[in-house]
């Protein structure tokens, strides 16, 4: 892949990028050696399990989440005297981005959330699966980061806002439903604050969106909603 690093998919995003696929498509292996086409139709049909969220509140949780850490870090890095564009206004062109990075969102979360979370939630509770996962799922980058040309720093920074942004979204994840719709709602809301943050993403701070996520996902760890049947182990 060294070869092909200086094609980009979007400015930042390496062509090694695609990869995104290959936790789907693994999960779809597995499920299809387990129980063959049914159970590969069962995993494709998660795609859209949105009914899974009976309260519907819950989808401004999975939505707004990373606008609001996006919103704290352009306020944060603006009051400690870094020099930042203005942000554009939003219009309908970001449609078709956030369509691509759904796509590309769930090619990974039928795998992390279709089919690794549960029985990781199960044995070891919500905690330690986020944390679990986001390790993963963070190395599951560093190639595609390495060559993007990100430092050693920038990359162990946006790894820490990786993990918590997985314990968030296992949490989130585990109280609504268990949709796998709504975690790669989540996932594409990620990628897409990224991309819209100052100039497609050139201003964006690892260090401050990474403690930003780190605040929110101890927030989600201490308050533990009591739910029945639901696991906290740490």
């Amino acid at each position: 892949m060294g070869t092909v690093h200086p094609i980009q998919l979007l400015p930042g995003l390496p062509i090694s990028a695609l990869g995104a696929f290959t936790p789907a498509i693994a999960a779809l292996i597995l499920f299809y050696r387990s129980d063959r086409f049914s159970g590969v139709l069962w995993l494709l049909r998660r795609s859209f399990d949105f009914k899974r969220v009976k309260n519907k509140n819950w989808y401004l949780a999975f939505t707004l989440i990373n606008p609001a850490i996006a919103v704290l870090a352009y306020g944060i890095m603006r009051a400690s005297g870094e020099s930042l564009p203005n942000p554009l206004p939003l219009t309908f062109a970001i449609f078709p981005l956030f369509i691509v990075f759904f796509i590309a969102a769930l090619g990974e979360e039928l795998g992390w959330s279709g089919y690794a979370t549960e029985p990781l939630q199960q044995h070891w509770g919500i905690v330690p699966t986020g944390i679990l996962l986001g390790v993963v799922w963070a190395v599951f980058h560093f190639i595609p980061l390495l060559q993007a040309h990100r430092s050693i720093g920038w990359i162990a920074w946006w790894s820490l806002g990786t993990i918590s942004l997985r314990i968030i979204m296992t949490w989130l994840y585990v109280h609504s439903g268990k949709s796998v719709f709504a975690a790669t709602l989540f996932h594409a809301m990620i990628n897409l604050c990224w991309q819209l943050f100052p100039i497609n993403g050139s201003y964006y701070d690892p260090r401050i969106f990474g403690l930003i996520a780190f605040c929110f996902a101890a927030i989600f760890i201490i308050v533990r909603l009591p739910m029945k049947g639901k696991t906290y182990a740490a």
